[in-house]
C-alpha cells in the first residue's frame, strides 16, 4: 500500500534516472555541432576562396572575348512535319579571331545545318537535350574553325522556336 501511495503521490512509478547517459548524450550532441559548423565554415571559406580568385581570372578573360551573331536558322527537324527557328551567337575566345569567324561563317553554318537537321523534337526539346546540342555545335565550330586551340569558347541560342 505504502508503494501504491508513493506511485500516487508523484504521479509515475519509480524508475531509476540515468543522468551519466543523458549527459553524455548532451556532450556528443554538442560535439557534433561543433565540428559540424566548423567543417561547415572551412567549406564555405574555401569555397568562397577560390570563387573570388576564379571571378577575377574570367573577368580578365571576359575583357578580350566578342560574340558573333550568326542570322536565324530555319531548319527541318529529322521528324517530319517539324521545323526549328534558331539564332545562335558564339563567344570568341579573343577578338583577334572575330574576323576569321566571319571569314568561316559559311562553313561554319554548314555543320550547323547538317548537325541540327539530323536531330529528332525529342533530342532537342529538353534543357539537357539543348546542353548537348551546344556541346556538339562548339566542338564542331571549333573543328571548322582549323587551329589547334578553341576560338569559340561558348555558344548562346538567343532565338530557339520548335513546330
Amino acid at each position: 500500500m505504502a508503494d501504491e501511495n508513493n506511485e500516487l503521490q508523484d504521479g509515475a512509478p519509480d524508475v531509476p534516472k540515468k543522468k551519466g547517459s543523458s549527459k553524455k548524450l548532451l556532450i556528443i550532441i554538442i560535439a557534433a555541432a561543433v565540428v559540424l559548423g566548423a567543417g561547415g565554415f572551412v567549406g564555405f571559406k574555401l569555397v568562397a576562396g577560390k570563387g573570388g580568385e576564379e571571378n577575377t581570372a574570367a573577368s580578365e578573360e571576359k575583357k578580350n572575348t566578342s560574340i558573333v551573331a550568326l542570322d536565324p536558322f530555319v531548319l527541318n527537324l529529322s521528324d517530319r512535319g517539324r521545323y526549328l527557328k534558331v539564332t545562335i551567337q558564339f563567344e570568341v575566345s579573343d577578338e583577334t579571331y572575330t574576323e576569321l569567324v566571319k571569314e568561316k561563317t559559311p562553313q561554319l553554318r554548314d555543320t550547323i545545318i547538317t548537325l541540327i537537321s539530323s536531330k529528332s523534337i525529342n533530342a532537342i526539346s529538353s534543357p539537357e537535350g539543348k546542353f548537348q546540342l551546344k556541346d556538339e555545335l562548339l566542338f564542331r565550330a571549333n573543328q571548322v574553325m582549323g587551329l589547334d586551340k578553341d576560338v569559340l569558347i561558348n555558344l548562346y541560342f538567343t532565338e530557339f522556336v520548335m513546330q
